[in-house]
């Protein structure tokens, strides 16, 4: 971890933080993190991609981490987190990658591939297949204490968190999220009560690794992060412009998915990757699935998603 060099990036008036290693003149992979996540979530990935001959970076979106939070969350966008990603670039003068993201992360890169498509050597996802904006999974058939209809409600995660230290609130959403049960609060719950205090954090995510988050989150508090992805889901999605016609990731595009990834469960998400209707959007896409592989794969399984990742990367 030592090896790892902490810069900044100064991009529309917000110093956006970057962690890098590996020399200049290799293949470049930037990877996006998800929520509750940080660059740090890439700790495994970074050493050992680098260690293979690339030039990695993991950014913190902003709002998140050691990056600034935006004078007004709220209003923040997830076209603010892909147009952050290209100005990333720009500034450290990469001008093609390989894009490798998690949870929502996957989104940000995905998106990023449809609008920059030159700029893309590949894209890996993991836990998250492509979906055209406003084809999302199918939230409506999942209950009010479904986690998101929650979060998405201004005021009622703030509320629930604010019963909790931010080390805290890491902790439970990260044993919520490692089950394999989609959480859902009943009436009288609040999500952050889906969590016994004496259940133990998962066996691949050590007190060390929690204390890390804690403080970073600490920091930045959740604002943004609610924001982003959570509160966004209320609006429709208002493309830029310049959107492309058809939005296809044509990189050639690797999906690895736990089996126990809650989100597999998730109403006609199983069906949609399975059943190859996810080609119709990524006409070049390979699935590799991990049967015990959960929401924290790339945590859980370091060694195992490393060589699957290398792999795809060196064959580009």
């Amino acid at each position: 971890m030592d090896q790892i060099k902490h810069n900044y990036v100064e991009i529309n008036g917000l110093k956006l933080h970057v962690a890098e290693i590996g020399s200049e003149s290799l293949p470049a992979v930037i990877f996006l993190h998800g929520f509750p996540e940080i660059w740090y979530t890439w700790r495994h990935q970074m050493i050992a991609i680098s260690n293979a001959g690339f030039r990695v970076i993991a950014p913190d979106y902003r709002g998140y981490g050691l990056s600034d939070v935006p004078a007004q969350p709220e209003n923040t966008s997830f076209f603010d987190l892909v147009k952050d990603t290209a100005s990333i670039l720009d500034s450290l003068a990469i001008s093609k990658v390989f894009v490798i993201g998690k949870d929502f992360g996957s989104m940000v890169g995905y998106t990023f591939a449809v609008f920059h498509p030159e700029k893309v050597a590949g894209v890996i996802s993991l836990g998250v297949a492509f979906r055209p904006p406003g084809s999302g999974p199918h939230q409506a058939q999942l209950p009010e204490g479904y986690y998101i209809n929650r979060w998405k409600e201004p005021g009622r995660a703030e509320a629930d968190f604010g019963r909790f230290d931010a080390k805290t609130v890491v902790k439970n959403i990260y044993i919520i999220f490692s089950r394999s049960e989609i959480p859902i609060a009943n009436e009288n719950q609040e999500i952050m009560d889906l969590v016994d205090p004496s259940t133990p954090l998962p066996s691949w995510f050590t007190e060390e690794d929690l204390a890390v988050y804690g403080d970073l989150y600490q920091k930045s508090g959740f604002q943004t992060p609610l924001q982003v992805p959570y509160r966004i889901l209320k609006s429709k999605v208002e493309l830029p412009k310049q959107a492309p016609k058809h939005m296809k990731v044509e990189a050639p595009t690797l999906l690895i998915m736990g089996e126990k990834d809650f989100v597999f469960g998730l109403p006609g998400t199983a069906e949609y990757i399975r059943s190859g209707e996810v080609k119709k959007y990524v006409p070049n896409l390979e699935t590799i699935y991990l049967p015990e592989g959960s929401h924290f794969i790339h945590e859980q399984f370091p060694d195992q998603v490393n060589q699957i990742i290398l792999n795809f990367l060196n064959c580009y």
